[in-house]
């Protein structure tokens, strides 16, 4: 059994990644392009073991979704792309002693202010000037991705929708909350011609987005690529333009048949943007990789063809 020490380098392997975005290929596969196998890679029960390990796995670019503590699908994806990363057996299980599962996050008066309301119809939030966080618990939960339940079972009896600033509440330790503030408002200029190697292959049947540096797999993200009625279109892309905190065109045509129309309303950016807060488009009209409103959701609900991230790893792949 292999044992891993922790990352010490504060440098990421994902650092200034995407505002070299004009320079990504993107490659949609099916499942037989896959690189994730079956193992009998050890994987821990739910409870402090699995938090620790889906702590190492997302402080090191390994998405395993949600941090939850739950064995899921993701997770143990998550793992053995890491594992195929460096070069390990199939079997090896990381040591993760070292990291402590739990932290505490004191409420602050910009978390409470930063709270608003978002209308129902398409017609009214068009009216709105941003789409933000409407529960301090989805605030706090999307910044230590995690899920809203989750966060409540760490903090029973609090009602985390009703609570002041300055209450401290129990979150798990994660190496890079997500700050919405200090996601940028448009990137710098783009990197040299040695981002030219760097690649993202997105697999339709693993629902698995991986970053590949050359032939060097350093990152992998679960994703959401499309729908049975929308699926992502399969084939090599090139990424042409990415926007932090976008305006959403929302057209019922194209979400229902894939048809732009005339009756269509742009929605303010925000974190409960329907695509997030990214859109990085292809060189295929309306197609991109993308954000989310609903982390919880990734690699189980739908999307309209496009390929759906959470917003902290899309803010990994920036930064």
């Amino acid at each position: 059994m292999s044992r891993i020490p922790p990352q010490t380098s504060s440098r990421h392997p994902l650092r200034r990644c995407l505002p070299a975005v004009f320079s990504l290929i993107v490659a949609l596969m099916p499942s037989a392009c896959s690189t994730v196998r079956k193992s009998n890679t050890l994987m821990p029960e739910a409870g402090d073991s699995g938090i620790r390990l889906q702590i190492f796995l997302d402080g090191n670019g390994f998405g395993p979704g949600v941090v939850d503590g739950r064995n899921g699908e993701f997770t143990r994806k998550a793992l053995e792309l890491y594992g195929q990363s460096h070069g390990l057996s199939p079997s090896f299980e990381p040591d993760t002693r070292y990291i402590r599962p739990y932290t505490v996050y004191t409420v602050t008066d910009s978390d409470v202010g930063t709270l608003g309301t978002m209308a129902e119809s398409p017609q009214e939030l068009a009216k709105q000037e941003k789409l933000p966080y409407v529960r301090l618990s989805e605030l706090i939960g999307e910044r230590f991705h995690t899920t809203e339940a989750f966060l409540q079972e760490l903090n029973a009896g609090v009602d985390l929708n009703r609570i002041p600033a300055g209450t401290v509440l129990r979150v798990p330790n994660i190496r890079n909350p997500f700050s919405f503030k200090q996601f940028p408002s448009r990137y710098p200029a783009a990197a040299g011609a040695g981002g030219g190697e760097r690649r993202v292959v997105v697999d339709t049947q693993s629902r698995m987005l991986r970053v590949l540096d050359s032939d060097r797999l350093i990152a992998a993200f679960p994703i959401t690529p499309g729908s049975t009625e929308h699926p992502a279109p399969l084939g090599s892309w090139r990424v042409v333009g990415a926007v932090p905190w976008p305006w959403y065109r929302y057209d019922e045509g194209v979400l229902k048949r894939g048809e732009r129309t005339d009756v269509f309303y742009h929605l303010p950016p925000g974190p409960n943007s329907p695509v997030g807060i990214l859109w990085a488009g292809l060189n295929r009209p309306g197609v991109g990789i993308h954000g989310t409103s609903s982390p919880e959701t990734i690699g189980r609900a739908g999307s309209h063809g496009c390929i759906r991230l959470a917003n902290w790893d899309v803010a990994t792949l920036h930064t």
